[in-house]
């Protein structure tokens, strides 16, 4: 048996042949591998679009120590509406400022971050600002919190945010209308629920009820409308917007994303040309290690808030801080989870508003004028199967329960 064994055993030269074959094959693989991720770097590192605004900013207070395995963090993210930027001239409006500001805080051991958005219409305080010229730009009481950024840019706005919250910002972020666009078509969609149907015919704007998925331009159109749909608010459309968010993280998390190389890829392409980053976060090794840190954070301890307002009395289209909101801000500054007064009603990634955990399963959406739709129309009807207490409270804002 051994010899016959020995006649059907290879050569030893042939054998030695097919172990460097076998060799030279993973050392290609590797190789290869390596350099596509180095091209993958590079083009990524390339697109990237890092600012040193340090010299502009005007006020970021001093951050408090805290005791933790991590300093926390506080991220400023911004939504611009500027048309000059390539694929941003969706409309004829001239645009130039931010109708979206979250302060996004992130825990020093990375298992709790919520986002606090700040109404644009509130009047604040806004302190001296530097313009792109270096020039001083005058504060003042009782201005309009958006103007900041019309009038100065993300340095204008960050130093608002410091000089009204106390609350120092340790990177700041600005996405544009091409950026949301794109982020949202490299994950195939985000799933919403709309409780009524919305035809905004000046605009061009419709969506069925129903839960279904939008992409492309039929988000962006979603997350900007607020004349036909809730009660018109700049409040309800900013609640929709801390939803969508919420929706897009836990698709971004799901089996469907994490496991498709490609949709991470574009992912992360679409945002990094179409981001504007400070200078702590000038490289793609910096992002990635930032992202990183969010391991240990679930979906349902991401959270999305609105800072507590009040009317302003002498214009009921303006609004005012109420006093509740000095107590967020110095929770942030302590390293403190949200006060149950506002924990209670707030949006998480993990189960959005009428959305729940499988986007997959959604139909697509209508974004076409009215009487003209171009998606079928949602396959559930009723656009919350299971009835919530806040249920009152969310269709007022245009969400489902």
């Amino acid at each position: 048996m051994s010899r016959s064994r020995a006649k059907r055993r290879a050569p030893r030269s042939h054998r030695h042949l097919v172990v460097r074959v076998i060799l030279l094959s993973q050392l290609c693989l590797a190789l290869v591998t390596g350099l596509t991720v180095t091209l993958v770097y590079d083009h990524l590192n390339g697109s990237l679009q890092s600012t040193d605004l340090s010299g502009a900013i005007t006020v970021n207070p001093t951050k408090e120590a805290v005791q933790g395995p991590r300093e926390p963090l506080n991220v400023l993210v911004m939504g611009s509406d500027d048309r000059n930027c390539d694929g941003c001239g969706i409309d004829k409006e001239a645009g130039g400022g931010s109708d979206t500001t979250i302060l996004l805080h992130v825990s020093a051991d990375r298992k709790e971050a919520y986002g606090v958005s700040i109404p644009r219409d509130t009047l604040v305080t806004r302190p001296d600002c530097k313009g792109k010229d270096g020039q001083t730009i005058p504060g003042g009481e009782l201005q309009q919190f958006n103007s900041a950024y019309l009038l100065g840019g993300p340095a204008c706005t960050i130093s608002t945010v410091g000089a009204i919250t106390g609350v120092h910002i340790d990177h700041w972020v600005v996405v544009n209308f091409r950026g949301f666009q794109e982020m949202v078509d490299a994950v195939d969609g985000v799933q919403v629920c709309i409780p009524e149907v919305i035809d905004d015919r000046r605009r061009g704007i419709f969506f069925e009820a129903g839960t279904q998925t939008l992409r492309g331009q039929q988000a962006l159109d979603y997350v900007r409308e607020r004349h036909s749909v809730g009660d018109g608010s700049d409040i309800g459309r900013m609640k929709r917007q801390q939803a969508f968010i919420a929706s897009m993280i836990n698709k971004v998390f799901s089996a469907g994303t994490l496991t498709r190389p490609d949709r991470v890829f574009h992912f992360v392409d679409a945002a990094v040309r179409s981001l504007q980053v400070d200078s702590g976060l000038d490289n793609i090794g910096k992002l990635v290690d930032l992202a990183q840190q969010f391991g240990a954070t679930g979906l349902g301890d991401i959270r999305f808030v609105t800072a507590p307002f009040a009317p302003y009395p002498q214009d009921p289209n303006r609004l005012v801080l109420a006093p509740d909101a000095e107590t967020l801000w110095k929770r942030m500054r302590q390293d403190q989870p949200l006060p149950s007064s506002l924990s209670a009603g707030s949006i998480n990634a993990a189960r959005p508003p009428g959305g729940g955990t499988s986007p997959s399963a959604s139909s697509s959406a209508s974004g076409s004028p009215s009487g003209s739709p171009s998606g079928s129309p949602s396959s559930s009807p009723s656009p919350s199967k299971s009835p919530s207490p806040d249920a009152a409270a969310n269709a007022q804002v245009g969400l489902c329960a």
